[in-house]
């Protein structure tokens, strides 16, 4: 008599089939595609509005800035902001073995592709310029 394998029971795992082998690698590159990134733009969008306003700018170091006279309940967004930030660059430059300086100088790249129009940057030698 023969005996049932395990291939017949019910819930019985199957082989992954190719289709979704494919869509679980292309879940997950999207993942790393956007992970290292997602943090500074969650982080950024808090400050959309005093983007707008022209109270707070972005600097070449990826983090933000208070631009003129600004109420305290904007210095202290900026400065929970770039606290945030700067947990995210060190972590990230911890992994990947370079400096803090130079993460943030990457990440202030995306900031400025992904910041609203008229958003003002403090470039490296001073300069301020709007999006």
């Amino acid at each position: 008599m023969l005996k049932p394998n395990r291939s017949f029971e019910m819930g019985a795992a199957r082989p992954p089939t190719r289709r979704g082998f494919v869509g679980v690698m292309l879940a997950g590159a999207g993942i790393l595609a956007i992970g290292p990134f997602a943090g500074a733009r969650a982080q950024s969008r808090l400050l959309d509005g005093p983007r707008a306003a022209g109270t707070v700018g972005e600097r070449y170091d990826g983090f933000a800035v208070v631009r003129g006279a600004a109420s305290p309940e904007v210095a202290a967004l900026v400065a929970q902001v770039n606290a945030e930030r700067r947990a995210v660059y060190v972590q990230r430059a911890q992994n990947d073995k370079i400096s803090v300086d130079a993460v943030g100088r990457i990440y202030a790249l995306e900031i400025l592709k992904t910041a609203p129009p008229k958003t003002w940057f403090l470039s490296d030698t001073g300069q301020w310029s709007q999006k």
